[in-house]
């Protein structure tokens, strides 16, 4: 076991039915990370044989939630130093050069904490406004003194000690959606996931919140972080974005409305 070797890094992802993303993620880690673990949710595709195509070790798991599984996913890791990426996300050049820098100069005596900016790749068309860019992510972390805490939805990582992540160079290269279709589907499974937690925390809709929400969501989008700037897309994405606070509301109210009806 490599358990507390310095400059050794595991590479920590999960997965459900990624065929057509995880291969660029896994072939950006190569000569990055030390070792590559998978932890899949029972794919039906063939995510399995392009993981072990690259040399990674994977492990089928029910579904608990994003911080219970990468939680999980974390504890398989031989090393306390885990980079954190999702099957979409792709390590850029710049970013490479700047992780090998800081892995070669790890030692038990220092934190090992550090964040990079996420560029996210929307139907083709690189997003850099709308709220979307620059989009810090702290990924690189000693799990010893961090956990990813959240509910079923939503996850955070939360550092021990007020430990301040570095700021590394280069960008995450996210390939989010590559349809609007794709993203419509999306925004129907989360808002359903999104709508049942807080149902589930006692939380209601209004009319209020139906009306003015979307509205207020696309305007901070659209206008205030300038999404505007990004051509037909940044609009497209503002206009989704207000749809699904309105469906997310629109179905708690429903949730909570039901029986009367």
């Amino acid at each position: 076991m490599h358990k507390g070797i310095t400059n050794f890094l595991s590479a920590v992802i999960i997965t459900k039915n990624e065929e057509k993303n995880i291969a660029a993620c896994l072939q950006s880690l190569q000569g990055i990370a030390d070792e590559v673990i998978v932890v899949d949710s029972f794919s039906t595709d063939k995510t399995e044989e392009v993981c072990k195509s690259f040399g990674a070790t994977f492990f089928s798991k029910e579904w608990e939630g994003y911080a219970s599984t990468k939680n999980w996913a974390n504890a398989q890791a031989n090393s306390h130093c885990i980079i954190s990426l999702d099957a979409d996300e792709v390590l850029s050049e710049e970013l490479k050069k700047s992780i090998l820098a800081v892995k070669n100069s790890v030692d038990e005596n220092n934190n090992f904490f550090y964040s990079f900016h996420r560029l996210t790749n929307y139907c083709g068309k690189w997003i850099k406004h709308g709220g979307w860019y620059p989009d810090t992510k702290t990924r690189l972390f000693d799990r010893r003194k961090a956990r990813w805490v959240g509910d079923f939805v939503h996850e955070t990582l939360q550092i021990d000690d007020n430990i301040q992540p570095k700021l590394l160079k280069g960008d995450c290269l996210h390939y989010s959606f590559h349809s609007i279709s794709q993203h419509i589907d999306n925004i129907n499974h989360y808002s359903t996931l999104a709508a049942q937690e807080q149902f589930a925390k006692g939380k209601k809709s209004s009319l209020g919140k139906l009306i003015f929400s979307p509205w207020i969501s696309f305007m901070k989008m659209y206008l205030f972080k300038a999404g505007f700037l990004d051509g037909k897309y940044g609009f497209i994405i503002a206009v989704i974005s207000a749809m699904a606070r309105f469906i997310r509301y629109a179905k708690l109210y429903q949730m909570w409305n039901s029986d009367k009806n």
